[in-house]
């Protein structure tokens, strides 16, 4: 029987290629879609909104925080992804009881290429990750290119409002705020803090205020100005700064249009 690791190590044992997959991951299930396994799909959240026809097609299992375990568990799936940061602890280990459950874990790119490497294994889709992982990396290159000459500038991303919240350090939205060659305000602080705007002190060059998971819009602008009167304050695709996986193919080309608005 075939052992597999996932990224965080741990072993799970499949009898043959998984044919019913349940995919609790918005990223992870486009990923699957792009790789050529929609087909294989059985059951999403209610969040995998990519592609756009997917959930009239497919059974919604609930959110990526909590899932109805008896529609997975009728859905009779061969596997179960989850991912260690949008799933939570007490949730995959009921889903363990279940089928095998493979667990992401990404803070980088090369984590996410690593990830896509995984799921050509585990699937049987070497030549689409392939082509996936080489589309990524040309539309990276050019970006750098693209960047190397621009100058550095400082930003604050903010995911919600009521409370204010951050994404900071040990985050991958930080990871591509590097490679816009951005520095995040909050890298001293980890993962996704609240924040007391009425407190703050630094005005960075830019404020981004996410599309996800909080939909902030253009009336948030004037708001967010309050607080930092110095800064321009820019609406920003979140699925472009958080989606891994296959999106990354569309995010270097994201990345430089919005750069030519900003800079």
């Amino acid at each position: 029987m075939p052992v597999y690791k996932d990224q965080l190590k741990r072993t799970i044992s499949l009898d043959a290629v998984p044919k019913r997959i349940v995919s609790l991951v918005p990223s992870q299930t486009e990923l699957l879609c792009d790789l050529g396994l929609e087909h294989s799909i059985v059951g999403v959240t209610k969040f995998c909104v990519n592609p756009t026809h997917l959930l009239a097609s497919k059974t919604s299992v609930g959110g990526t925080k909590q899932v109805n375990y008896d529609k997975i568990r009728a859905l009779n799936p061969d596997i179960i992804l989850c991912n260690k940061e949008e799933n939570a602890k007490d949730m995959i280990t009921e889903l363990e009881h279940i089928a095998p459950v493979h667990i992401s874990d990404i803070y980088t790119l090369n984590d996410s290429l690593e990830l896509i490497n995984m799921y050509a294994e585990l699937f049987n889709t070497s030549i689409q990750a392939n082509s996936i992982i080489q589309g990524i990396k040309k539309s990276k290159a050019e970006f750098e290119d693209f960047i190397a000459i621009k100058p550095l500038k400082t930003v604050a991303y903010f995911i919600w409002k009521s409370p204010w919240m951050v994404a900071a350090n040990h985050t991958f939205i930080n990871h591509l705020l590097i490679e816009n060659k951005l520095d995040n305000i909050f890298s001293t602080r980890d993962r996704y803090p609240e924040i007391d705007l009425d407190t703050m002190k630094t005005s960075p060059d830019l404020v981004f205020l996410s599309s996800e998971p909080y939909p902030f819009k253009e009336n948030h602008i004037n708001e967010v100005k309050t607080y930092f009167p110095n800064s321009k304050v820019v609406l920003v695709d979140g699925e472009m700064f958080s989606w891994y996986g296959s999106r990354l193919q569309k995010a270097y080309v994201y990345f430089k249009t919005l750069s030519e608005m900003y800079r």
